[in-house]
């Protein structure tokens, strides 16, 4: 990040004169109602904390609502402006199927850092040659896989140019694969303490690491190419508030796992989302003709 914070500094004046222009700027005659909005929900969230609404066992649940209202809120605004074209419009709702998508994608994505965590504890052999791996080391797997295949994805894509998938194709993909990759449990699933060997492991790790290549920059791209001009930062935003959603649906899935019902758990979220990838494939002509001429 810092080396791409330098990169940058010193060619943003190749950007031309709009990179520094901020579209649709907070005026200065409002900016005390923000401030004092911020300050009330700030209060508001300690109160119900203080009297026990919101508790460590319930953040999650709460977390899910409170976000699956802004979003909601965040595109009535939106869809609802007089500011955006009739085409803008369209494409906003082209990324209403690609935001449930990408939620559902890092719901279980970022079950690495919970349900993965808690079986690379109890079930994985990370006996090496006599020497056992900390739990921890599993969770970089997935990193070490991203900075290896990530220029060769970004390669593949540049090599086919026009002929690479739709946006909607990627997204589809992407959520089918990592469905596939909590499917892959299910041959190692009920077996007893070190019973899971760890390339089996790093493997399931590699097919979720290559459904985030195909979704997770895609989004982030996507989300900006979508924007209407007036509306570029929210855009971005809620491609954001997706990753959100999916990390707070995946601190609540992650409560109905158990090594004794861990096939049925596998089961039925790697189900669910090869489902929906492939509801999104099929709906894939009709998002592309929202998206109107955006890849």
């Amino acid at each position: 990040m810092a080396a791409g914070l330098v990169q940058y500094t010193l060619g943003r004046k190749n950007l031309g004169d709009e990179a520094g222009i901020v579209p649709n700027p907070l005026p200065a005659s409002r900016r005390l109602l923000v401030v004092g909005t911020a300050v009330i929900a700030i209060a508001a969230i300690v109160v119900l904390v203080l009297t026990g609404v919101i508790t460590p066992e319930n953040l999650s649940d709460r977390t899910v609502a409170i976000i699956c209202v802004a979003a909601v809120a965040y595109f009535a605004v939106i869809l609802t402006s007089n500011k955006i074209t009739t085409v803008e419009r369209s494409r906003v709702f082209s990324f209403i199927p690609m935001f449930i998508a990408s939620a559902v994608f890092f719901s279980l994505y970022q079950q690495q850092f919970t349900v993965i965590t808690i079986y690379t504890d109890e079930r994985l052999n990370r006996n090496i040659f006599g020497w056992e791996m900390p739990v921890s080391w599993v969770n970089s797997v997935n990193p070490v896989f991203i900075v290896l295949l990530a220029p060769v994805i970004a390669a593949v894509w540049f090599k086919l140019g026009s002929r690479q998938p739709s946006s909607p194709i990627k997204f589809a993909v992407g959520t089918g694969l990592i469905g596939l990759g909590f499917l892959l449990f299910l041959p190692l699933s009920g077996g007893g303490a070190n019973s899971t060997p760890l390339l089996a492991m790093i493997g399931i790790l590699f097919v979720i690491t290559i459904a985030e290549l195909l979704l997770s920059p895609v989004g982030l791209s996507l989300s900006t190419k979508l924007a209407p001009k007036a509306f570029r930062s929210q855009m971005v935003a809620l491609n954001f508030l997706s990753v959100a959603l999916g990390t707070a649906l995946s601190g609540s899935l992650a409560k109905y796992y158990s090594p004794a019902h861990e096939t049925s758990y596998f089961g039925v979220v790697g189900g669910a989302a090869i489902v929906i990838g492939l509801l999104l494939a099929l709906l894939s002509p009709v998002i592309r003709k929202l998206m109107a001429g955006v890849h």
